[in-house]
């Protein structure tokens, strides 16, 4: 009960908050979502290896269920997958990310490894989209709201977006479309 009635709350104050604003380019890939993913997916399984495609294959199965839930927070593993653009397929290792929820939606961050990114995960247009921050380990990255407007990426800090899918409590996974840098669509995978 009291699970439900948090999530409840977390719900309400969500509905009413102001979500972050988004940049043009990266509702432009957002908007590319579907045709960006099935052509990378078409790729990665016509030339991944058999394991990084059942790794895939276990990264994107599963019915989405409501974005935000309690459950969410705290430490995740979370893996890339890599997809495209002259690669097919490739998968790392895991490494760590977290989660904290708010009265807005969700602060994300992968916490190590030497490609990170740090943002929100918020309520947009009836999905949950992420907007954040890609950058290498020893850079120190700024808010997404900051970037400024022209702002591409800089080989070593990019702006990230991406649709957030919890699978359940323990699954969920960040899709990237047209990521700034090495590949055509990322997922990254959350698993505890």
């Amino acid at each position: 009960m009291t699970r439900i009635c948090s999530f409840c709350i977390l719900m309400l104050f969500a509905g009413s908050a102001q979500a972050q604003e988004i940049r043009p380019q990266e509702q432009a890939r957002l908007d590319r979502f579907e045709r960006l993913a099935g052509a990378a997916l078409l790729e990665a399984l016509a030339g991944g290896s058999d394991a990084d495609i059942a790794a895939l294959g276990t990264a994107l199965s599963g019915v989405p269920q409501v974005a935000f839930d309690p459950t969410m927070q705290g430490e995740w593993d979370c893996r890339t997958m890599k997809l495209g653009r002259g690669v097919p397929l490739v998968v790392y290792t895991n490494f760590k990310c977290r989660m904290s929820l708010d009265n807005t939606g969700v602060s994300f961050e992968k916490l190590s490894g030497s490609q990170r990114t740090i943002g929100r995960i918020e309520m947009r247009d009836g999905r949950a989209v992420y907007l954040g921050v890609g950058y290498v380990a020893n850079e120190t990255p700024q808010n997404y709201a900051d970037l400024p407007p022209d702002f591409e990426g800089s080989g070593t800090v990019t702006p990230d977006v991406a649709v957030f899918e919890r699978v359940s409590d323990v699954r969920a996974r960040l899709m990237f479309p047209a990521p700034v840098n090495e590949s055509d669509f990322d997922v990254l995978e959350l698993t505890r």
